[in-house]
């Protein structure tokens, strides 16, 4: 057996890791004359923004936001050319507010300013640069009204009032709301669509519960006559596909018969889609417009990683492109269509260049009952491929996947000298609807027994030591290694459970008002807490706490409305009474998984001890 702690490279810092990118997330003004991105001020992330053609990170760039706690995440420019707009919420609590900032005076006005409230950012519109579209269930906190919403002025005008079933609402290029998500009781979605904002709504398409959750409208075309959608109807993978609002003409113009079209590159001036991603193991572009193709040529010669276009000026003649590769920290180019040539603007993590990184692997096998399995394995780099402690890590959702690119926890895993095997088991999205739904109730099932024919696969190829393989996973994530801690206790040494739900009858029961749209789906999915509540038990890891033989790491917000503060701290009082081996870490100050680097770092160095305490990999010292 290698000797893991002479044969791998250096330690990886965790603050390299988990700490904050040294930029990241760049943005053009819509003239092109101004770049925006998103970097520490300190300790905590803000929006920067200079002058293009100046030297990214130099003296002619500042912080243009004053973020002081957990710091900017996600934002944009206002068509306006003005503003800076974000969302940001406290604590983790997922009442988000929506904030602009003014690069040129910093200052930085709240304007959704509800207590209690959420806001959701729906659109915004080039012929109306001063104008947001946003949801707000300031009035019935289980639902969101749409609202025209003022940068300059913070004003507020009622654009559509939900009736209590609406999910997600579509505008067209000129801010009317003419479409909307309706969810069935069945599990189901109705796409409603009117005319005009006077008229009433007509059903246009409906989607029963086996096509819900890859399925739905991406948005109108520029001439608001057709509606673009997603759509598995008729197919197993969701196509993209065109529906004509007049003749009633429907054509699919994307797909693939495994995998559902993942993304889709909409062309902001005439809303016209121009290329579609289908993530396989890797994400594959297919051209729609042939006036991109040769950006995508160009594009493609940049960079050996997987990309995605992320800005572009008004004029569309400079783009910004992200790449994700399997070994290294995303990477950002500006892109000049005239000439087909881009330049590297920036790494996020540059750091990460002194070290040794390991690679990604796709990987499949066939699950017990024939259904093939897809995910990655990433390997120690140094330490071979035999007889590895490992760690299965278990992704979120369960509606989500695993993709290749820069996954810092992968890193992270092979650097302390563990295989990382990443799962996508049934339930997965991108895998088409077949796939999708044999994940119906079947959380500690037959989702549970694909984890478990996973490290299978790994042991009986020579991959993976049996006596040191950990679960570990967020979320659906967490779940799942409680699920492996309390049904399959035999197969794994320890367990991470970050955020994961112990009762599904809780979690169902307390899900956030706002999801109350989405209850049927969990109903249809998951199970119903009302008329199928001994089912749900015998799936919830809280009613077998006794089965448990093996040590427990469990990490929760305390400010979660997804995942409850209780559903670990009932796990935890149950392991107490029965003096299981645990480790329970509560953050104060985070919700749904830990944003702040201080906390994540905190985390991730219990986490690496207590792995390594159990698998016998490294750890760094504090």
């Amino acid at each position: 057996m290698t000797d893991l702690h002479t044969s791998l490279p250096p330690l990886l810092p965790r603050e390299v890791l988990f700490g904050n990118p040294e930029k990241a997330q760049p943005r053009l003004s819509p003239d092109g004359e101004r770049l925006a991105y998103l970097a520490p001020v300190d300790g905590v992330l803000n929006v920067w923004v200079g002058p293009v053609g100046s030297p990214v990170g130099g003296e002619d760039y500042r912080p243009v936001t004053k973020d002081d706690k957990r710091g900017i995440r996600a934002y944009f420019w206002a068509e306006d050319n003005k503003h800076i707009v974000y969302l940001q919420d406290v604590g983790g609590n997922e009442d988000w507010r929506i904030y602009a900032a003014d690069p040129e005076t910093r200052e930085t006005r709240d304007l959704t300013p509800f207590d209690g409230v959420q806001a959701q950012l729906l659109a915004k519109n080039r012929s109306s640069p001063d104008a947001l579209l946003v949801g707000l269930n300031k009035e019935n906190p289980q639902v969101h009204d749409v609202y025209r919403l003022s940068i300059s002025g913070g004003d507020l005008e009622l654009v559509a009032k939900n009736p209590g079933n609406v999910a997600q609402w579509i505008a067209d290029r000129d801010f009317r709301v003419r479409g909307a998500m309706s969810a069935t009781l069945e599990g189901g979605f109705d796409l409603l669509f009117r005319e005009t904002e006077e008229d009433d709504w007509d059903t246009l398409v409906s989607w029963g519960p086996e096509d819900a959750l890859n399925s739905g409208p991406i948005g109108f075309s520029g001439d608001g006559v057709r509606i673009y959608l997603l759509d598995s109807r008729g197919a197993n993978a969701a196509q993209l596909a065109s529906l004509n609002l007049r003749s009633g003409a429907y054509d699919v113009l994307a797909g693939d018969e495994r995998y559902d079209v993942s993304d889709a590159l909409v062309n902001p001036e005439t809303y016209q889609i121009e290329a579609v991603a289908i993530e396989k193991a890797r994400a594959e572009w297919i051209v729609l417009d042939e006036r991109v193709r040769d950006d995508f040529e160009a594009i493609r010669k940049l960079d050996r990683g997987d990309f995605a276009v992320t800005s572009r000026d008004r004029a569309d003649e400079n783009w910004l492109v992200a790449f994700t590769a399997d070994d290294r920290g995303p990477s950002y180019y500006s892109y000049r269509r005239g000439e087909r040539e881009g330049d590297q603007l920036f790494n996020a993590w540059p750091a990460l260049d002194e070290h040794t990184l390991a690679r990604m692997e796709p990987v499949s096998f066939t699950a017990r009952d024939g259904l093939a399995i897809e995910g990655y394995l990433t390997l120690p780099p140094g330490a071979g491929r035999e007889g590895l402690p490992m760690v299965l890590d278990v992704h979120g959702g369960p509606w989500a996947r695993d993709a290749w690119g820069y996954n810092p926890e992968a890193q992270w895993f092979a650097n302390r000298g563990y295989a990382c095997l990443q799962v996508n088991y049934r339930g997965s999205t991108g895998y088409g609807k077949n796939f999708l739904n044999a994940g119906n109730k079947e959380w500690g099932a037959k989702m549970h027994d694909d984890l478990v024919d996973a490290v299978e696969w790994a042991v009986g190829g020579g991959i993976a030591d049996p006596e040191r393989v950990a679960i570990y996973g967020g979320s659906y994530g967490g779940y799942a290694a409680l699920v492996g801690a309390t049904f399959t206790p035999d197969l794994f040494r320890c367990a991470v459970d970050i955020v994961g739900p112990s009762s599904l009858i809780t979690l169902i029961n307390s899900i956030p008002p706002y999801w109350s749209t989405f209850l049927a789906t969990f109903y249809q999915r998951v199970g119903n807490p009302e008329t199928e509540e001994e089912f749900l038990k015998s799936r919830s890891p809280l009613f077998f706490v006794d089965r448990i033989r093996i040590p427990m790491l469990i990490a929760q917000g305390a400010n979660d409305p997804r995942v409850k503060q209780a559903e670990a701290e009932q796990v935890v009082a149950a392991m107490k009474e029965k003096g299981i081996d645990h480790e329970y870490l509560l953050f104060e100050d985070e919700g749904h998984g830990f944003a702040q680097p201080e906390n994540r770092l905190k985390f991730y160095a219990a986490a690496e001890k207590f792995l390594a305490k159990h698998l016998g990999g490294r750890y760094e010292d504090d």
